[in-house]
């Protein structure tokens, strides 16, 4: 059996914005009636984060839960736990129509971490990246130059994306590609 791997192997473009690679990450997609006061609640015990809400990511460390679609949310946790979590989910849900799929090696997690992050990402995405429409805890399910991608801000200078581990290599180059170019100073009051 081999060891598991990240997609880009910790990968890293240093810079006034750096882009790196997070790692090896636990990833467990959850679909079902996000009203559900267990589905809710077995989230809240695997995560230890409140349960978001539409478009908002809740993220503490590694654990955190993001709002995907009306009946899906996306689990966050270290790689080594998706196993036991998928089982909580199992016995805590096993009446219910649900689906729960680990998804960790299927996907990447990108950080993009720096003063200018938000027009880094701008110059990307087709989404309003505004600091009055868009901030900390917001998340989005969007697409990242060719390639689908979902993206929350951590804090004011750090976003986190998700994309398929297929185009990880195009996304994290295309990420340091924008950050090369500089900041353009289109969030900049004035």
């Amino acid at each position: 059996m081999s060891d598991a791997v990240s997609a880009l192997q910790g990968k890293l473009a240093p810079g006034e914005v750096t882009i790196r690679e997070a790692g090896l990450r636990g990833m467990i997609t959850l679909r079902g009636d996000l009203s559900d006061k267990g589905l809710r609640s077995v989230c809240k015990s695997l995560t230890g984060v409140p349960f978001p809400e539409q478009g908002k990511a809740n993220v503490d460390g590694e654990k955190g839960l993001c709002w995907m679609s009306p009946d899906e949310v996306l689990l966050l946790m270290p790689y080594g736990e998706v196993g036991d979590a998928l089982a909580a989910i199992e016995k805590a849900l096993k009446s219910k129509h649900y689906l729960a799929e680990n998804v960790s090696d299927a996907r990447a997690l990108i950080h993009v971490e720096g003063a200018f992050a938000r027009e880094v990402m701008a110059k990307l995405a087709p989404a309003d990246l505004h600091p009055g429409t868009f901030g900390p805890g917001d998340f989005r399910r969007t697409r990242l130059g060719q390639v689908a991608a979902a993206f929350w801000m951590r804090d004011e200078d750090t976003f986190a994306v998700i994309c398929f581990r297929s185009v990880a290599e195009y996304a994290f180059d295309l990420l340091a590609e924008s950050a090369k170019a500089g900041a353009v100073g289109h969030f900049v009051e004035g």
